[in-house]
C-alpha cells in the first residue's frame, strides 16, 4: 500500500506539471528522466528510511525551577516536495530531501502567565540582554562591537533614561536591536502598589514609543525583583516578564577575566545573558561573542531565542 501511495503521489505530481504545459513540451523536456516502477519502489524504501530522521516537536511548559520554557519546532520530511525533487532529478539524492518544521501543540503564549528565564534547551541559540538605566559612556563601544560581529541584542531601556537620552535610544533601535522595557524609575517592583506597577510599565512604554517608534513586548524588572502581581500586570499590557539565565554581575566592576569566567561556564542552548553598558562589558564582549560562536551557538534577540522556530548552525 505504501508503494502504491508513492506511485500515486508521483503520478499526481506528473499530472500537475503536465496540466500546466502542453504534453508535447513536457515529454520533450523529461524524456531522459522517466523512472520505472522498480525505481519508485526503491525510492519508497529510501523515503521510509529518511523519515526515521524526523524530529518530534517539544511543547512549551511550566518548569518548577525555570518557570515558563518555550517549545521548539520539530522536523518532518515533506514527502510531496521530496518526491517532486527526486522525480526532477531522475534519481534518489539525499541532498534533495525536503524537511518542514512542525510546531509544538503547546506554545509559550498558551501557558499561564509566568516569568521566563531561558529559551528551550534544545535550541542552539543564546541572547545578550543589556539593561540600560544609567550611563552612556560605553554604549558606543558596545554598539560598535555588536555591529562588527553581526550580532543583534535586546536592550531593556529604563523609561526615565529614555526620556533623558531619546537620541541614544533611537540609535539602538535604528541599529536593528530589539527594545524592551526596564520600568521607568528602576524601583523594586514587588514593593510597589498595583497602581504604581502599572504606571511604571505604561510610562516606560510611552517613553520608548515616543523615542523609537517601538512598542515593547518584553519586560525586564529592575534588579530582577518581581512578584506575581508584577508578572500579571505586565501580561495585561502584553509584555512577557524576562529574567536571565547567566549574569555577568558587571555592575560590580569585575576585571575582564572575572567577567568572562562568571558567564562562560553557563553558555549553552537557550541561555539569556544579562549585562549592562559598563566598562568590563565593553572590554570583554568581543571575547564572549567569539566564545559563543566557537561553541556553535547562534546569537539572537530574546524574542528570537524564545521563538519555537528552529535554528541551524553552519
Amino acid at each position: 500500500m505504501k508503494q502504491f501511495g508513492l506511485v500515486a503521489l508521483v503520478c499526481v505530481i506528473i499530472y500537475t506539471i503536465v496540466d500546466s504545459r502542453s504534453v508535447t513540451e513536457y515529454i520533450a523536456s523529461r524524456k531522459t528522466r522517466m523512472v520505472s516502477t522498480n525505481t519508485i519502489s526503491q525510492w519508497q524504501k529510501e523515503m521510509s528510511e529518511a523519515g526515521k530522521a524526523n524530529i518530534p516537536p517539544v511543547d512549551a511548559k511550566i518548569d518548577p525551577i525555570w518557570k515558563a520554557i518555550p517549545g521548539y519546532n520539530g522536523l518532518v520530511m515533506d514527502e510531496q516536495a521530496t518526491a517532486s525533487n527526486m522525480l526532477t532529478a531522475g534519481k534518489w539524492d539525499p541532498r534533495l530531501i525536503v524537511y518542514k518544521e512542525v510546531p509544538p501543540q503547546v506554545q509559550l503564549d498558551q501557558l499561564k502567565t509566568a516569568p521566563i528565564y531561558r529559551g528551550n534547551p534544545n535550541k542552539p541559540m543564546v541572547s545578550l540582554m543589556i539593561n540600560v538605566a544609567w550611563g552612556n559612556e560605553y554604549l558606543p563601544s558596545i554598539l560598535d562591537t555588536l555591529k562588527k560581529e553581526g550580532v543583534k541584542a535586546t536592550f531593556f531601556l529604563d523609561g526615565s533614561w529614555t526620556n533623558k537620552y531619546p537620541d541614544e535610544a533611537k540609535k539602538i533601535a535604528e541599529a536593528g536591536h530589539e527594545i524592551g522595557s526596564h520600568a521607568y524609575s528602576h524601583p523594586d517592583m514587588s514593593k510597589l502598589s498595583l497602581v504604581r506597577i502599572e504606571q511604571e510599565i505604561t510610562r516606560t512604554n510611552e517613553a520608548i514609543q515616543q523615542a523609537t517608534g517601538v512598542t515593547p513586548t518584553l519586560f525586564a524588572p529592575p534588579s530582577g525583583d518581581f512578584d506575581d502581581r508584577v508578572v500579571k500586570a505586565a501580561g495585561r499590557f502584553r509584555l512577557k516578564t524576562i529574567l536571565w539565565t547567566a549574569d555577568t554581575v558587571d555592575w560590580r566592576k569585575p576585571t575582564p577575566d572575572v567577567w568572562f569566567r562568571q558567564v562562560a561556564p553557563k553558555v549553552s542552548n537557550g541561555v539569556l545573558i544579562l549585562m549592562h553598558p559598563t566598562k568590563p562589558t565593553a572590554e570583554t564582549l568581543p571575547r564572549l561573542i567569539e566564545y559563543i560562536k566557537g561553541k556553535k551557538l547562534a546569537i539572537g534577540t530574546v524574542s528570537e531565542t524564545l521563538s519555537s522556530k528552529r535554528v541551524s548552525i553552519e
